[in-house]
């Protein structure tokens, strides 16, 4: 009595090509994009009625000047003149500080008094210049 041997098919696939190829894409891709550094910051414009309600207000002019409250100060001496100003404000949970920067002011210099905002665990809205009709 003949009985015919019966053979499996494998349906093994191995990954280790597949990960080669998506790590080749991943480098290629990698050198081949643009890196893009934005340096000014343009205001946004709004046609907002509403007015939202701060506690502490920064503003910074083009060339660096930045007033809190309406006094002269550095980046440096920032994060303690607002610390000591929250710790005078009775509502510290919804704490707002408001940013009103110049047109041509730097990203980075929003970013850094966003940081400052961001430590006292505050929260930071950046003003808007009304819309042009």
């Amino acid at each position: 009595m003949g009985l015919k041997k019966r053979t499996k098919v494998s349906a093994e696939f191995s990954m280790s090509s597949l990960t080669d190829i998506i790590f080749l894409l991943l480098i290629f891709f990698m050198l081949t994009a643009n890196f893009v550094q934005v340096d000014n910051l343009e205001l946004p414009e709004s046609d907002s009625k509403t007015v939202a309600p701060t506690n502490i207000a920064v503003s910074v002019t083009k060339d660096g000047v930045m007033n809190f409250n309406g006094k002269k100060i550095t980046m440096g001496r920032l994060k303690n003149a607002v610390r000591a100003e929250l710790k005078k404000t009775e509502n510290r949970s919804n704490a707002t500080l408001a940013i009103v920067a110049e047109k041509g002011v730097t990203t980075k210099t929003v970013a850094e008094i966003m940081k400052v905002a961001s430590d006292l665990k505050m929260k930071a809205i950046l003003a808007t210049s009304p819309k042009s009709k």
